[in-house]
């Protein structure tokens, strides 16, 4: 599969190839430096790839070049990961990282916009959840169809940030890969950080609260629509665990602290 655009970009392999159901990925090198060859094999890669294009290296890993459904894409080469700043100590510096990686991301652009998906036709999945579970399944599909009914701010979304979707670069600093392509309200690119690196960081309670008031300091959010917002996702990502048949645990316990938070934040204003 990566023999066609090995030839045609003159690429030499420089490591093993991932392949998933949902893209194909080789190490290479191109004119000697380091970069990723990547192919696309479903439509929300399709759309992601587009979306790198029309980036263009503005607060995401540049696009060498491109065909079809193929990238070729810049490569981080350090070592260093967001995930190893909050497990050290230094959560904070991660979370104000990925705030600045999507601020890049949601500069306005000139050029056509790429295709991309509406936030109310994934937010749709959440539905049935709630109907099928009710509890904070509930809560979570109602805050969605709070947000989504009167969207603010409304720009182009990577819609997948999180620790490991967000590289360092080098002399190009920190830049996001791997975008899913969607459309709606900024505040919701900012929601999945609360369920990531790991289970143990995300359902820290403290953890969670410390987050909450970096995340909104640096990207300048409401503090509350941001828990909505955070209540909604993680209701959406709990649902799609459990279609696929793994654990909704990390992302019931994140939108369990968003609904508790916000029901403290509810009964402060009744006091």
């Amino acid at each position: 599969m990566f023999d066609e655009y090995l030839t045609r970009w003159a690429l030499a392999p420089d490591g093993d190839p991932i392949v998933t159901e949902t893209s194909s990925l080789l190490p290479v090198r191109w004119h000697g430096a380091p970069a990723i060859l990547k192919i696309a094999n479903i439509g929300e890669e399709k759309l992601g790839n587009r979306l790198m294009i029309w980036w263009d290296g503005e607060g995401a890993a540049r696009v060498f070049a491109h065909h079809g459904d193929a990238l070729l894409l810049e490569r981080a080469v350090t070592t260093t990961t967001l995930a190893d700043l909050a497990r050290s100590g230094r959560d904070d510096e991660a979370s104000r990282i990925l705030c600045r990686v999507v601020a890049k991301l949601h500069a306005p652009r000139e050029g056509a916009m790429p295709d991309v998906v509406p936030l109310p036709k994934w937010f749709a999945a959440l539905e049935p959840a709630s109907a099928m579970h009710g509890g904070l399944f509930a809560r979570s599909a109602a805050a969605a169809r709070d947000l989504l009914s009167a969207p603010q701010d409304v720009v182009v979304l990577h819609g997948d940030i999180h620790h490991g979707n967000v590289l360092d670069f080098g002399e190009r600093g920190w830049l996001a890969i791997d975008p899913k392509g969607l459309i709606g309200e900024r505040d919701f690119d900012y929601a999945n950080i609360f369920c990531n690196p790991d289970h143990e960081i995300a359902t820290a309670p403290n953890r969670f609260a410390q987050r909450l008031d970096v995340i909104a300091a640096e990207a300048q959010l409401d503090r509350r629509r941001l828990l909505k917002w955070i209540l909604a996702w993680s209701g959406l990502s709990a649902s799609w665990s459990i279609d696929d048949g793994t654990s909704p645990d990390t992302a019931l316990a994140v939108a369990e602290l968003a609904a508790g938070l916000l029901s403290r934040q509810d009964d402060h204003l009744l006091d």
